[in-house]
């Protein structure tokens, strides 16, 4: 059912990008990077100190559509609502955390509290997508330099392939008297892919008549509970795994 989601997702994409490969459009492109706080069963979701010890970072490399310049006449468009307040963005990104328990259980000096110290964790992901992004402010006066920053809000899916691993200082995790009680009967380290809806706020800022800064806050769902390798069924996993994603970037016109 999953590969059969991931596929119809590229699918859609692919027919997307073929009926717009004929529309006149200038282009953006950039890097992205910022740290990134993995909300998984590492810690206690909710656990400030588990948020923070559970970070990890990301990196991207990004690609914009922009409707409102004609390249082929160094004109801008005529000016309608899509053009002037919609970008289309596409981006491929990589994240990794290292993974530990944290909270107020694992510091506990008993049995379950030494288990869960003594497991470490570490999850890598690769992840490519499309994002369609909303500016209030019209594009073109943005880029006019009207104003200096411009504000925006998107909404994306990306297709993610995550890859988890773990091991624990008191010996090997198929053992059960070196696994929290929780954990055992749901570790699942193999490689496999998901999917994500991504929301995100940000802002850029012209740094001049080729380039922005960009900033960028993110939320990442993703419709697996195994990027960190662990799938508990109980009460107190009632999620699926996401990301904040904080990101600072750089984007350059190439058009333009």
């Amino acid at each position: 059912m999953r590969n059969t989601r991931i596929l119809f997702t590229i699918g859609i994409l692919l027919v997307f990008f073929k009926g717009h490969s004929q529309i006149h459009i200038s282009n953006e492109v950039g890097v992205i990077a910022g740290p990134a706080a993995f909300f998984t069963d590492y810690g206690e979701r909710w656990n400030i100190r588990s948020n923070l010890e559970n970070g990890g970072f990301g990196i991207g490399l990004v690609h914009y559509m922009n409707f409102s310049y004609r390249e082929e006449c160094s004109c801008y468009r005529d000016r309608n609502f899509f053009s002037e307040h919609f970008r289309i963005r596409n981006e491929i990104d990589y994240f990794q955390s290292k993974l530990e328990h944290v909270g107020p259980v694992a510091i506990k000096d008993d049995a379950g509290g030494e288990q869960l110290r003594a497991m470490h964790g570490f999850t890598e992901m690769w992840e490519f997508g499309t994002h369609l992004e909303y500016y209030p402010i019209r594009i073109t006066d943005f880029t006019n330099f009207g104003y200096w920053f411009s504000p925006y809000i998107s909404l994306g899916a990306h297709y993610v392939r995550y890859s988890p691993s773990a091991y624990s200082d008191l010996g090997s995790l198929d053992n059960p008297k070196v696994v929290f009680p929780t954990f055992q009967g749901g570790i699942n380290l193999e490689p496999d892919n998901a999917l994500a809806v991504i929301f995100s706020i940000g802002v850029r800022a012209r740094l001049g008549e080729r380039a922005d800064l960009l900033m960028d806050a993110r939320w990442q769902y993703y419709d697996t509970d195994l990027l960190d390798g662990l799938d508990v069924q109980g009460p107190q996993n009632q999620a699926n795994d996401f990301v904040f994603w904080f990101n600072v970037g750089y984007i350059y016109y190439l058009n333009f």
